[in-house]
């Protein structure tokens, strides 16, 4: 492992002038659980590592009764599912207390999960099942991206030079909302999804109608995927299983996999429907529960 210099920034100019000018040169540090790991391997070879824990804006978690929550870009997973103010984002839930063990959950973060921009990130589909909104902060000021548009492909996203994520936005879930996030590994030692499916399901006043629904995808393309033909097919009819069938085959079709160690793609694309159909169950479940 090569030496690498060390930057820890105490507001978000500071960050965005260094890493502006250090261009490709600089990595971003939240967690470190993938950027450290990829520097000892010689995956990643950067000449400075910039410690973006410091920084206020990126370790707030705070709820507003108006827009929703707010989840800091280096907030670590163990303080997303503790708190109370996630409680009504069960899908971030799911999705944040299977990464890695409760070591890994204290040091990793949403931020870093999202901008290590592995197709197979847990907690992607997720944040895409709840609609959420990324805050980028640059040298030309912030902007805002829904999180299925940042990665652009494996290892690659939107932020440009001297750009960093921020915060997540997640809008307050409508009445009568039910999420879910669940995943596929071949053994608990194997913390990477073969297959891993986000659902958001919102149901009528008689929570017998679905009114509108989102299903995501991660490790069966280049980006984890929006499948919004599969989420409109489940909206306007009875909640039948025809319709969630439906739904899974759709979800099935917008799947490109690739055959690996971890599952050839043929298996894959069986499993983005049994996942589906499952993550699609368990979120009307929910949906219909008296508490939402």
């Amino acid at each position: 492992m090569k030496a690498v210099d060390y930057a820890a920034p105490r507001t978000i100019s500071e960050a965005i002038t260094l890493f502006s000018e250090k261009g490709d040169r600089a990595r971003a540090l939240a967690g470190g659980t993938d950027v450290l790991v990829q520097v000892r391997e010689g995956r990643r070879e950067p000449d400075w590592l910039i410690d973006l824990k410091h920084i206020p804006e990126l370790n707030e978690l705070a709820f507003d009764s108006k827009v929703g929550l707010r989840i800091g870009a280096a907030v670590p997973c163990s303080s997303i599912y503790e708190s109370a103010l996630s409680k009504p984002y069960a899908a971030l839930i799911d999705a944040a207390s299977l990464i890695g063990g409760v070591q890994i959950q204290n040091r990793a973060s949403l931020g870093g999960n999202l901008c290590n921009a592995s197709p197979a990130a847990d907690t992607v589909p997720a944040l895409i099942a709840h609609e959420a909104i990324c805050i980028i902060a640059g040298p030309e000021g912030s902007r805002e991206t829904p999180v299925e548009k940042f990665c652009v492909g494996p290892g690659r996203t939107v932020l440009g030079r001297g750009e960093i994520l921020v915060s997540f936005q997640l809008p307050i879930p409508r009445k009568h909302t039910g999420t879910q996030y669940v995943r596929f590994i071949p053994r608990n030692e194997m913390d990477i999804a073969v297959v891993g499916v986000g659902v958001s399901v919102t149901l009528d006043e008689s929570r017998s109608r679905c009114i509108a629904a989102r299903v995501a995808l991660g490790a069966v393309a280049p980006t984890p995927l929006l499948v919004t033909e599969a989420g409109a097919a489940l909206v306007g009819g009875a909640l039948t299983d025809d319709q969630i069938n439906k739904a899974a085959k759709l979800a099935q079709a917008a799947a490109k996999p690739i055959s690996d160690m971890r599952g050839d793609a043929d298996y894959r694309q069986h499993l983005v429907g049994v996942l589906t159909k499952r993550a699609l169950s368990d979120a009307i479940a929910r949906a219909k529960d008296k508490e939402n």
